[in-house]
């Protein structure tokens, strides 16, 4: 049978007034101290739990400003939503859809990015693209956003103003001077580039603008910003739009490597295709071993049979070593003695040479002696001498000029170069000229 609780509850309370004032006192400290204990522990678990959530928001970029991105691939392979996006090695964002396009559209997937605060003014105009690279052989791979260095940043926290009234913005930019910017690129009439993006607002560039005539200038107050992404980069227009994050991504340019799986595919494609010039390569590298083999062969007879010949040549140089060694080996055995005795009779012939002419010079010099003794013992012997040359020269002369004998001594040039004896004319011709 089943007791009533209220009865249970009685019970207890009489119970508890039938314990003594001690006994009492001591319970109530012991109640105090285990719901003080309770409360400490649930408050410490609840502040453990806020501590953990605040961490995994963190981490998660619930508390910081986020920009949003998307790009175009061929295959979504290897990607899936919540995948990181890594930009220098960090942990930059994730991947918050991807999905495949319409039939009609050129691009085949499109994947949306969502990549947090700081990271996001890495990316700008010139150098920044979406790089998918392969990271294993099982098909996976990895999306990452490059930093740039130049050109504009896509995305901006500063909120931008189209002012259709200059003198409004001049007033602005006068009043604070470094605060305002210009939010867009200024063209001259001919399409060239007057003022970039960026560029610090003043009266003087103000008034260049404004000679332009332009419908409106698009500015901003470098000084204000938001906790969102309020303005986006425009290429065509070459200008900051609204963002609204919502709704509107910036695109980026995407650079997808193929995966590992297509490469290797490849390389055995060509492997199969050079596979037989690599079996040719073999047959021919065999052949080329098998002539070397013939050649060391044929080298191994060929020093066989140069043996003797380097025996003799052994025999020959030791025997030049040894004195005397040439001669023999030039002149034969009996060369050396012949050579002996040619010398010594080559010694003797010019020994007997010299004493002959030794004796001739003396008979010359006595000769000399002589004559000139006589010249000097007969002073008159000169004077003969040279009247007997004058008298023959004379005779010679005379011979000369002889009749019978002139002609044997006229002279040549007296033959080639004699004046042409004049023409004898007749009487009645005398005084005629004569044309040759």
């Amino acid at each position: 049978m089943a007791i009533p609780m209220r009865s249970v509850i009685w019970k207890k309370i009489m119970a508890l007034q039938d314990l003594t004032p001690q006994l009492r006192t001591r319970l109530n400290r012991m109640e105090r101290a285990v719901g003080w204990f309770v409360f400490l522990a649930t408050l410490l678990l609840l502040l453990g739990f806020g501590d953990y959530v605040y961490h995994v928001a963190k981490q998660k970029g619930w508390f910081v400003i986020k920009a949003k991105f998307h790009t175009y691939l061929k295959s979504s392979e290897g990607l899936d939503p919540g995948d990181p996006i890594y930009m220098m090695g960090f942990q930059v964002g994730q991947i918050t859809s991807v999905h495949p396009l319409q039939p009609r559209d050129p691009h085949n997937v499109e994947v949306v990015l969502e990549i947090r605060d700081p990271f996001f003014r890495y990316i700008w105009t010139e150098g920044s693209v979406a790089k998918v690279n392969s990271t294993g052989f099982l098909n996976e791979r990895r999306l990452e956003v490059t930093r740039a260095t130049n050109g504009y940043a896509l995305c901006v926290t500063q909120p931008v103003t189209d002012f259709t009234n200059l003198a409004e913005l001049e007033q602005l930019a006068v009043a604070a001077p470094g605060h305002w910017q210009l939010a867009q690129d200024v063209f001259d009439g001919h399409s060239n580039l007057l003022f970039r993006a960026y560029t610090m607002l003043d009266k003087t560039n103000l008034q260049r603008i404004a000679e332009l005539k332009p419908a409106f200038i698009c500015a901003y107050d470098n000084t204000v910003n938001r906790d969102r992404v309020v303005a986006a980069w425009h290429r065509r227009d070459h200008r900051y739009e609204a963002f609204t994050p919502e709704k509107d991504s910036v695109w980026l340019k995407a650079v997808e490597a193929p995966n590992i799986t297509a490469q290797l595919q490849t390389m055995v494609a060509q492997a199969q295709r050079a596979l037989p010039n690599v079996l040719a390569l073999t047959n021919q590298i065999a052949a080329a071993f098998r002539n070397t083999a013939n050649a060391a062969s044929n080298l191994n007879q060929t020093a066989l049979a140069a043996r003797p010949a380097l025996t003799n040549l052994a025999v020959v140089s030791a025997q030049l070593r040894e004195p005397g060694g040439l001669g023999v080996w030039a002149l034969g055995a009996g060369g050396q003695q012949q050579l002996q005795q040619a010398l010594t009779n080559a010694g003797t012939l010019l020994a007997h040479t010299d004493t002959n002419l030794t004796a001739t010079l003396l008979n010359l010099a006595d000769l000399t002696s002589n004559l000139s003794a006589q010249v000097q013992a007969n002073s008159n012997l000169l004077g003969g001498v040279s009247k007997t040359v004058l008298d023959a020269d004379d005779f010679i002369q005379g011979l000369k000029h002889h009749w019978l004998l002139r002609s044997a001594f006229r002279k040549e040039n007296e033959k080639t170069n004699a004046p042409p004896r004049p023409v004898l004319l007749p009487p009645r011709m005398r005084g005629a000229r004569i044309v040759p």
